[in-house]
């Protein structure tokens, strides 16, 4: 039987199997038991613990997160057969508040009377807002309602905290592609469900090549096997069917690229990239600036990320980096994809091939975190403005002394007050920022071997 949000009877069985006889090849191979299953093997494996708790039927809340094809649905099907508990089904963007109180009331009439629990899968639950989810909350605390979740944002963002307290959360990952490939000869050889009474020959290369292209999602794969099948089986009836690497390459035209540009996948990305230029590996570097730009990111975050990646993390080592960073978001915003790719992969290349230093990011980190924490330091009298009459009256700038004046462009005098002087910037022994290390050094000795001499002064004496 199917039933609706309310839980009532829509169809007869014989009118089931009609629907049913009409669903796409990756609907109708769902596995029906955990044997069936295939991947995740990292919490439904054998003495797993999902695997534990279905075998006990002791279900706590689930939170089920991961990409689009990878079993979320088909999980949460087999554990409605396997629960003696009522199984309901709600499709977030369709349902209402009102739907889910009239299941919990339900669930309340259920256990009330028979002790029976309910179960509620609710698919892309990051779908409800806010209100929706808090609707949820007493009863799942309370165990009056098994919630099942399915999303494909993180749940940690897309969820209210309180009700990812009450629940497990499973992150499922990508199929592999021998699970893909292990799928897609179920589906050739089950002649009930799937599409064993045609009468078909893959070629290994074929199969191959859509475990490859689908990128983990097994309903894609399932789906360009469909396609490639029974497009050819409807032009030739009592022939049979050839499903070799040609007609792979048509019905899947082009591999599946799961990018969620304000999801996981968006700063997951920019992280590794951004961490590929700290590490100086400019092969890991420009795959996931790649990845970014197949999956459709904006080119203007990319170059934001490698310009902060030129400043944080090479510096003064070689600032040339910042130069080609700045310029590459120029330039990328002038020409527009595809041209783009080029210039975004210059710098970030450049970046991740130059010295590293982080002495001027972590300078500028701590003043700014004394700025905050510590009593704020008056600007000195002869280090304040001059440029008005009044300024002169109050002695700012009196006695500010022009570097120029003197010898090496140098003079002693006090930039911040000898009390709470600190040292902020402390340059490394690498590239560019040597040298700037190595003139620091020549004026602290200036400063403490000689007496700087104005320049008018020596002049005078010539």
């Amino acid at each position: 039987m199917i039933k609706n949000k309310g839980g009532k009877t829509l169809f007869s069985g014989s009118e089931e199997a009609n629907i049913g006889s009409v669903a796409p090849l990756a609907a109708r191979m769902r596995p029906r038991k955990i044997d069936e299953f295939v991947g995740q093997r990292h919490f439904l494996g054998p003495d797993k613990l999902l695997t534990r708790m279905l075998d006990a039927d002791r279900l706590s809340s689930l939170i089920f997160y991961g990409p689009p094809g990878v079993g979320k649905t088909s999980l949460a099907a087999i554990i409605a057969n396997y629960t003696k508990a009522e199984f309901y089904y709600l499709s977030a963007p369709a349902a209402s508040v009102k739907d889910i109180r009239q299941i919990i009331e339900c669930a309340r009439s259920r256990l009330a009377v028979d002790k029976t629990r309910t179960v509620l899968f609710i698919d892309e639950i990051h779908r409800f807002n806010r209100a929706q989810q808090d609707v949820l909350l007493d009863d799942v605390e309370a165990g009056v309602l098994i919630l099942i979740g399915a999303t494909t944002e993180n749940p940690f963002f897309s969820i209210n905290s309180p009700l990812i307290s009450r629940s497990t959360v499973f992150h499922f990952e990508p199929l592999k592609q021998e699970d893909i490939l292990q799928l897609l000869k179920m589906a050739i050889d089950d002649s009930e469900r799937g599409l064993g009474k045609l009468d078909i020959e893959a070629d290994q290369k074929a199969l191959n090549f859509l475990a490859v292209m689908c990128d983990g999602d097994a309903r894609k794969a399932l789906t360009a096997l469909e396609v490639g099948v029974l497009s050819q089986g409807s032009r030739k009836p009592n022939v049979k069917i050839k499903f070799n690497l040609e007609v792979a390459t048509e019905s899947i035209q082009q591999k599946t690229i799961n990018y969620n540009g304000t999801g996981d996948t968006h700063y997951d990305l920019a992280s590794a990239l951004q961490k590929s230029m700290r590490g100086s590996d400019p092969d890991a570097t420009v795959y996931w600036l790649a990845r970014m730009l197949t999956g459709g990111e904006d080119t203007r975050f990319i170059a934001r990320r490698i310009a902060i990646c030129a400043a944080e993390d090479v510096g003064n080592a070689d600032p040339m980096a910042t130069v080609l960073a700045a310029a590459a978001l120029q330039i990328s915003e002038f020409v527009g994809l595809p041209e783009a790719q080029l210039v975004l992969a210059q710098a970030a290349l450049y970046i991740a091939c130059a010295p590293k230093s982080n002495a001027a990011a972590c300078a500028v980190w701590s003043a700014m975190s004394d700025v905050k924490q510590q009593p704020t330091i008056q600007v000195p009298k002869h280090l304040k403005d001059s440029h008005y009459a009044a300024a002169k009256k109050m002695g700012f700038g009196a006695d500010y002394k022009y570097p120029h004046n003197f010898e090496d462009g140098f003079v002693p005098q006090e930039y911040l007050p000898a009390k709470v002087k600190k040292k902020y910037y402390m340059p490394k022994d690498i590239g560019c920022e040597k040298n700037i290390k190595s003139y620091l050094q020549k004026l602290k000795r200036l400063l403490q071997n000689s007496k700087p001499v104005e320049k008018n002064v020596l002049e005078k004496d010539r």
